[in-house]
Order: structure tokens, then C-alpha cells, then sequence
């Protein structure tokens, strides 16, 4: 008979972090309307995926995942971005096409990354096309 208990999933982010991580989204937020997009969801949830923003800009639906890595041990935030990750990001974003935003189908689409190695607005990165994928 085991002694531990068993957890089946995750354990669940502290509330500073899940505040820090709010912060990053609000601060790209911020930072993507200021370059001319115009945001139509936050945190768009699916099973088996998430997209923390989805906007348009110049013309395309941009998927957006947002990440803060303070600490560059590990390759910073663009290396947190997994090709697990990114095929949970391609799922939500075809769930969403086929739902919320299925005004936007023909649109042309983009994956992009915005990056955060502190919680400073004047160190946002905006990685345009940060990986490929057809989401059609």
C-alpha cells in the first residue's frame, strides 16, 4: 500500500506567479495594440490547448502565447516554447476558427510569441511568426 498521495496532474502555479503571468499578458496586451493590433480574445481555453491572445494585425489573425522567463538558465522564454507547446496552440487555435472565430477562417493566420525576461514594459519582445504552421 503507497503512503504518498498521488497526484494526477500538474501542481497548480502559486498566486504570485499566476499574478506575474497576468502582468505579462497585460504588458503584451499593452504592447500589441500599440503596434497596430486589435486584440478579439484573451486566453481563448480549449481541451488539449490555450492562447493567451488572439488579435489582428495588418490583416492576419495572430495567435499569441506570452511568456516570462526570468531566469535564462534553461534558454529563456522562447526556448519555453515547446513543440508540445506548440501543438497545443495550433489545436486551440483551429478550435477556434471553428468556433468564436470562425468570422476570421479567411484570414491569413500567424503564430507569434511575445517575450518577457522581466515585467518591464520597455522589455517586451514581439516575435512575429515565432513558429509555422498552417492552421487551415
Amino acid at each position: 500500500m503507497l503512503d504518498c498521495v498521488l497526484q494526477s496532474r500538474a501542481p497548480q502555479a502559486s498566486a504570485s506567479t499566476q499574478a506575474e503571468g497576468a502582468r505579462a499578458e497585460r504588458l503584451a496586451e499593452q504592447h500589441l495594440v500599440k503596434h497596430g493590433a486589435r486584440i478579439l480574445s484573451r486566453n481563448a481555453r480549449y481541451k488539449g490547448g490555450e492562447i493567451d491572445l488572439i488579435g489582428l494585425h495588418q490583416g492576419s489573425v495572430i495567435f499569441v502565447e506570452v511568456r516570462l522567463r526570468k531566469d535564462q538558465s534553461f534558454g529563456g522564454a522562447a526556448a519555453s516554447i515547446t513543440p508540445t507547446k506548440q501543438r497545443r496552440i495550433i489545436l486551440a487555435a483551429r478550435l477556434w476558427l471553428q468556433g468564436e472565430g470562425r468570422a476570421y477562417r479567411q484570414h491569413p493566420c500567424r503564430f507569434d510569441a511575445v517575450l518577457l525576461d522581466a515585467l518591464d514594459e520597455q522589455r517586451v519582445e514581439w516575435l512575429q511568426a515565432a513558429f509555422p504552421e498552417q492552421v487551415r
